[in-house]
């Protein structure tokens, strides 16, 4: 063999193994990169269920939250200021009756039976004060 041929096989032998590093360098790339996807999903299904999770509970603390809180609105003074409106015991109020509003009330489609009722008077003093207009 010459000097030629020994180069020539040299390179040859170069160029198969700088071939062989390549094929194996990228080999190793592509491992590395599916490890990295496979960590990548891991971490993101991880962080998929800590968020389900967080939100299950936000959403259990939020129908407690509910079903404690009143059926209907607060009103606007009671947000304001935390107390509830008092309920009076009208029982014994009396009932204003002022004949022009007996009138008012009989235009309005009230039958004098339930103004007498209403009022807390008979019916002929209902039917007096409607013909006193």
């Amino acid at each position: 063999m010459t000097d030629q041929d020994d180069r020539a096989a040299r390179r040859a032998g170069d160029r198969e193994r700088r071939a062989q590093e390549r094929v194996a360098a990228a080999v190793a790339r592509t491992e590395h990169r599916a490890a990295e996807r496979d960590a990548a999903g891991r971490r993101r299904e991880e962080a998929r269920e800590a968020r389900r999770q967080e939100e299950e509970q936000r959403r259990a603390t939020l129908v407690d939250e509910r079903e404690a809180r009143p059926r209907r609105r607060s009103t606007g003074s009671l947000a304001r200021t935390g107390e509830k409106p008092v309920e009076r015991d009208t029982r014994h109020y009396a009932t204003d009756r002022d004949p022009t509003r007996i009138r008012t009330l009989a235009a309005r489609g009230a039958s004098p039976e339930a103004l007498a009722s209403v009022f807390g008077i008979s019916v002929a003093e209902v039917e007096a004060a409607l013909a006193g207009a």
